[in-house]
């Protein structure tokens, strides 16, 4: 049964010896919201990304992903997220069908549906005419629009986006912006990370990570009027002079 809190996390923890990587945070995401998780380099956020993923075991605290314990079901949310990161993960010398079909494959979508998704895609990016092209003589933002619609094919219950738009010109980025959109309308959660701090504006809520943990939480509005500050980098930058870690 699906419920409103597609992602759960209480006091979650994550050490490696005496290093405190995350320091018990605790928050929830809903169905079709999109969240930022900010911090910076070091902050501990994508060892809680990991963790959210099912890549990587708590120490303490617990976690839930589309109704699944991050710890112990791990497989399970494996087959009910979407990831994709800054880093190209697409088959450059293959084709943009070839890598639709490649990875709708794996996602265990049958052959009509797979072949549903090729047209829908060739439609909704305006691909018609590069299906059959080596993904390589792509520009690097339709690299990254097709690398996101892969992670989303399956249609999962949450996408997981480490600085996707990382290189992209700003054109690109706000087309990209436009495809979160649209798939956090049809219901998908977006968790997103970024460096870009004007994108942080584009979501519903955004927290802040300092030294492992969550030092602020709430919308773009909400956090300008708490720091005083004129925009997301101002709010970033306050909270990013606290850290002790370099």
């Amino acid at each position: 049964m699906k419920t409103d809190d597609v992602i759960k996390v209480e006091k979650l923890t994550k050490r490696f010896g005496n290093f405190t990587a995350v320091d018990g945070i605790s928050f929830t995401v809903k169905r079709g919201e999109i969240f930022g998780f900010l911090g910076a380099n070091g902050a501990g956020k994508t060892t809680a990304m990991r963790m959210l993923c099912g890549l990587s075991k708590p120490t303490t605290g617990c976690a839930s992903v589309a109704g699944y314990d991050v710890a112990h079901e791990s497989e399970m949310v494996k087959r009910h997220i979407g990831y994709m990161s800054q880093k190209f993960s697409l088959y450059s010398e293959m084709s943009v069908r070839q890598n639709i079909e490649l990875y709708a494959g794996i996602y265990g979508l049958s052959r009509r549906v797979i072949a549903e998704r090729c047209d829908e895609l060739a439609r909704k990016l305006d691909f018609s005419s590069e299906m059959k092209m080596p993904v390589a003589i792509l520009p690097l933002g339709k690299q990254q629009k097709l690398a996101f619609s892969v992670a989303t094919i399956h249609k999962p219950d949450v996408v997981f986006l480490d600085e996707p738009t990382g290189g992209v010109d700003p054109i690109a980025r706000r087309q990209f912006w436009e495809l979160i959109y649209g798939t956090a309308a049809e219901g998908t959660t977006v968790f997103v990370t970024t460096h870009y701090m004007d994108e942080a504006e584009y979501c519903g809520r955004v927290s802040i990570m300092v030294d492992g943990r969550i030092d602020a939480l709430g919308s773009p509005s909400d956090l300008k009027k708490e720091f005083n500050a004129a925009n997301m980098d101002e709010v970033f930058r306050s909270l990013a002079r606290k850290a002790e870690r370099q």
